[in-house]
């Protein structure tokens, strides 16, 4: 791995901060990372999910991370995928995630969404310890893109796929649970709406609304 970090963005200054933002400060660089959180990625599926970005600058930018070790190429060659140190940004990214959907309102017309972000703000935004001795898992369907959320007594995973035996299933799309985690449109809007539908246990849909953050905590339920 290369320890060093390009000359054109070495900001020449003793400190952590500056020499991560050597490495990820550069326009695109951290959507890239985002791609890759969620596994391998092959270089045109990274082009299709980072619309703006020209095929030039991806490439200049995959580059640059891999001569950083931020991203590997996989042993058939044939995608990506992140480094150890890539790896390291996971925390660092989920909670610029978290802090950005704050600032999000309604999306502009010319504005674009993938399923898959979904997942990666479910990540964000999931908390078990708002109901530590909850246990139970949550189906979302976003569009063409299935995953779940298990909550298991102050712990929570993610994983693509269906869940084995949800206590509830979401179906969406991409636009309107963005719209959700943005705190724009309320679950309960979004069903009264039909723009979310569920089908499960009605109060699963208020637990898992509380462990995203998006409701006040219902009263207390026995672990199962």
């Amino acid at each position: 791995m290369r320890t060093g970090t390009p000359k054109e963005r070495n900001y020449r200054q003793y400190c952590g901060l500056a020499a991560g933002l050597d490495v990820i400060g550069e326009r695109w660089t951290l959507l890239i990372v985002r791609e890759l959180l969620l596994g391998p990625r092959r270089y045109n599926e990274l082009l299709a999910d980072l619309p703006g970005m020209g095929t030039n600058l991806l490439a200049d930018r995959l580059k640059k991370l891999r001569e950083l070790g931020v991203v590997e190429r996989e042993e058939a060659g044939h995608g990506y995928r992140l480094g150890p140190l890539g790896e390291g940004l996971r925390e660092s990214v989920l909670a610029l995630s978290k802090w950005g959907v704050g600032l999000l309102g309604e999306p502009q017309a010319d504005m674009v969404t993938r399923p898959h972000w979904g997942l990666l703000a479910v990540q964000a935004m999931a908390d078990a310890s708002r109901l530590p001795e909850l246990v139970e898992t949550y189906e979302f369907q976003v569009d063409d893109e299935t995953f779940h959320l298990t909550v298991d007594r102050g712990t929570v995973s993610t994983a693509r796929g269906p869940a084995a035996d949800p206590a509830m299933s979401v179906r969406t799309d991409a636009t309107t649970f963005v719209r959700i985690g943005a705190g724009v449109l309320g679950p309960f809007e979004a069903l009264a709406t039909g723009k979310l539908t569920f089908t499960g246990d009605q109060e699963a849909v208020l637990r898992c609304s509380t462990v995203l953050g998006l409701a006040e905590r219902p009263g207390p339920r026995p672990a199962a």
